[in-house]
């Protein structure tokens, strides 16, 4: 029988989906100026398209402009770094973000560190991540943040916590560490290499699995009470959607839990959105 309270992803991206729109008509209403965000889609890559797709429709529904480049598998590095510079110094592109992964003859690294800092609404850029690193940011990645609204969506305090993120990667793992960091958790890292990692589980008052690894968090490695936070995205035995945890058998253990699907990914997309603004407002 589950006891943990669910943190609803979904009415929480509502909630930042409609301020965002708000504030989105104000600017219009006094500048003039609608945010516009250009996502750009290299090859057919399915799960990349339904993204885009997604990513699309969220734009309309805040009042932003979205503009898609979708261009051939076979595309050209140099053709796409010079779709980058024109998106860089055009002014109605207030954010640009290239759908990953790319197709591998191309160099993922230098194509994002070609994006302009300030339209770098994905804040996969060095300058963004450093900003990151020293918590003086006007982008954070878009998982991570979507983690912390949900977590002050749901009232729920981190100082002073134990914090355990599983999971080291750039896009998640990291950030969130120091995200966490900021609002003054004390934060312990786990990935692969990990020895007893069940140890530092049962530790955490606030648990988040972003490691990619079907059902991996199990009840026993839970304390009782704990908030646990499920980033992963996977299918189970049966080809159903699953995240990092165990939702059955973790939900009789902890305080809250994110589900999947529902939980985090929501989230992340409406943190997309906020990033556009805040870039439009850098461009105002």
């Amino acid at each position: 029988m589950s006891t943990a309270k669910m943190i609803d992803g979904k009415a929480c991206a509502a909630a930042v989906k409609a301020r965002i729109k708000d504030e989105a008509a104000k600017m219009k209403a006094e500048t003039g100026k609608v945010p516009g965000l250009a996502v750009v889609i290299v090859g057919d890559d399915p799960a990349s398209r339904i993204y885009v797709n997604n990513k699309r429709r969220d734009c309309e529904e805040v009042g932003f402009v979205s503009t898609e480049y979708a261009l051939d598998a076979d595309t050209k590095q140099e053709d796409l770094l010079a779709l980058i510079d024109k998106l860089n110094a055009d002014a109605a592109t207030d954010g640009i973000l290239v759908q990953l992964p790319l197709p591998k003859h191309l160099d993922e690294k230098s194509v994002l560190y070609r994006i302009s800092p300030d339209k770098d609404v994905d804040a996969f850029h060095p300058v963004n991540v450093g900003r990151i690193m020293i918590g003086d940011y006007r982008f954070l990645p878009c998982t991570p943040a979507g983690v912390m609204e949900m977590l002050k969506y749901a009232e729920i305090s981190v100082s002073g916590k134990e914090c355990v993120v599983i999971g080291r990667s750039n896009i998640v793992g990291k950030p969130m560490s120091m995200l966490l960091l900021h609002e003054s958790g004390t934060v312990t890292i786990c990935h692969s290499r990990t020895h007893n990692l069940a140890e530092h589980c049962r530790r955490a008052d606030i648990l988040v699995a972003a490691v990619g690894v079907a059902k991996l968090v199990k009840g026993d490695m839970v304390k009782e009470g704990a908030v646990v936070i499920d980033v992963g995205m996977n299918r189970d035995e049966n080809g159903k959607l699953c995240g990092d945890v165990d939702f059955e058998s973790v939900a009789t253990k902890a305080s809250y839990i994110t589900p999947v699907p529902g939980g985090v990914g929501p989230m992340t997309r409406a943190m997309l959105m906020q990033n556009t603004l805040t870039a439009a407002r850098l461009h105002e």
